[in-house]
């Protein structure tokens, strides 16, 4: 089990060493790119000049976060909501975990509690949480008792449903494929 995104070599070594940069990757990963989001926290930590830490990004005079976002290539599609984002996350990891984000799941008694502490961070609903403890599990080792059922649909082997299956080209491609295949099921159940 490993965590191997197709995204530069020092992108994947920091979301691997660094709980933070996973968590902000998962934050950042909607309306743009698999790739750009689980991307952005290296991008972050190298327009910073270091890797910051929870407590850092919590205190940040928020406009400057922005301005660090908004920085050519923007961060995010939606930078001024992405650093407001990502700094409310940091908020709540200080709050509530003293700034270890790793205390997220290490601390989770099983698969529905780690469930329930990622849904109650800013704009992790419950389809974003699933996929946080299915990319736990599957790529990270995190695998509390009842991980899989928590992880819902995400949770199966064989799946390519979400980041959490994605290891290369080849299994992001059948992640995309899978999909497209949902929005089109969507878009026909809407006008049909």
């Amino acid at each position: 089990m490993t965590l191997s995104l197709p995204i530069a070599a020092e992108a994947n070594d920091l979301l691997r060493r660094s709980p933070l940069a996973l968590l902000i990757g998962m934050v950042l990963d909607q309306q743009v790119s698999m790739e750009k989001a689980f991307a952005g926290p290296y991008e972050l930590t190298r327009r910073l000049g270091h890797e910051p830490d929870a407590a850092e990004l919590a205190d940040y005079d928020p406009e400057a976060l922005v301005a660090v976002f908004a920085e050519r290539p923007a961060l995010h599609r939606f930078p001024k909501a992405m650093a407001a984002r990502v700094q409310e996350v940091c908020r709540v990891l200080v709050a509530r975990y003293d700034g270890d984000p790793s205390r997220l799941w290490s601390e989770a008694t099983d698969g529905a509690d780690l469930l329930a502490r990622l849904t109650a961070l800013p704009g992790f609903g419950r389809q974003k949480g699933q996929i946080f403890v299915a990319l736990l599990g599957k790529r990270l080792g995190v695998q509390p008792p009842g991980w899989r059922e928590a992880a819902g649909t995400y949770g199966a082997e064989g799946v390519f449903h979400s980041i959490a299956d994605v290891t290369d080209e080849a299994s992001l491609a059948r992640v995309r494929e899978y999909k497209q295949q949902v929005k089109a099921s969507a878009k026909e159940r809407a006008t049909g």
